[in-house]
């Protein structure tokens, strides 16, 4: 549902929908990823991987660029059947084999792909076999290996890369040295301006840009090194959105939201930015979140 200018529901066409339309009638889809840039990435459970959508600077990785027309039904990239993970930043994605390997492609105007060049068809970002999840953020990118190890790269205004620093990376960086990260796929995530991870003893932490309270710092200044959420130690999931805002549920199903909240994309029943976690409603069964740019969404267990 939504805009569907360049064809970026997959439906055939480019008719925006209100309501919520099945892509087709298959029942094999295993994960997808939304780009801020107007396309869509999907993995089915054979480990195909699919395109569709806005076709700017080669970001279907279907081998073409410069083509502006986009495709409106999902096209296959390649004939491999090993993908395991994706993420897809503005123009640019990377993903994750089963073999551990990191391939990327896309826009790399920032060096978001973790190699020199930019890529219409998909490419290996290094040599490392240990590389478990990723998380795209506009122009930024985020891993983490077998090991719990997370590494950073691209644009690093406001320190969004979290390696002390805001000069920018074209390939992945260790941020820290510690290897106590979460490696499940909900636990880290890229926005437009900040990131956010969970380590394994359920801590939070946040770096980037916190003008609008997006890191939940309990103010507005900008870290370019993790920082601690606060003192708890039950945090699930997280979500970075693609302006400025976070989500984040508990151990204890509870969801929370901070940050921007331009059209009340907090959940709280206003406009009010907040600079630290506010609870949404009193549910204790929310399970998977999603923050876009204007909106945000998440599933409640009934």
């Amino acid at each position: 549902m939504g805009s569907n200018y360049s064809g970026n529901l997959g439906l055939g066409d480019n008719t925006k929908r209100s309501s919520p339309v099945q892509v087709g009638a298959l029942t094999t889809w295993s994960t997808i990823s939304a780009g801020a840039g107007s396309h869509s990435m999907a993995i089915k459970t054979d480990g195909t991987l699919w395109a569709w959508g806005y076709y700017y600077q080669g970001q279907l990785g279907l081998g073409e660029s410069g083509s502006f027309t986009g495709k409106s039904s999902p096209v296959q990239v390649g004939a491999l059947t090993n993908w395991l993970r994706i993420s897809s930043g503005n123009y640019h994605n990377v993903s994750v084999k089963t073999d551990g390997t990191m391939w990327s492609w896309g826009q790399n105007d920032s060096g978001q792909l973790g190699v020199s060049g930019t890529y219409s068809s998909p490419i290996q970002v290094g040599g490392l076999t240990t590389w478990l999840s990723v998380a795209c953020g506009s122009y930024h990118s985020i891993a983490v290996t077998t090991e719990g190890s997370m590494w950073a790269w691209g644009r690093n205004a406001n320190g969004r890369l979290g390696l002390g620093d805001t000069n920018n990376r074209s390939s992945p960086v260790q941020i820290g040295a510690l290897t106590n990260w979460a490696t499940n796929v909900d636990s880290f995530d890229g926005g437009r301006l900040h990131s956010m991870a969970i380590k394994t003893d359920g801590t939070l932490w946040a770096w980037g840009s916190g003008d609008y309270g997006q890191l939940g710092l309990g103010n507005s200044s900008a870290v370019s090194s993790p920082n601690q959420v606060g003192a708890l130690t039950n945090w699930l999931r997280t979500a970075a959105g693609a302006y400025a805002h976070t989500m984040a549920t508990k151990t204890d199903g509870t969801l929370w939201t901070w940050g921007q909240n331009s059209y009340g994309k907090l959940g709280l029943g206003n406009t009010t930015e907040y600079a630290s976690p506010k609870q949404v409603g009193s549910l204790t069964t929310w399970t998977n979140i999603s923050a876009g740019r204007r909106y945000s969404m998440a599933f409640a267990a009934v």
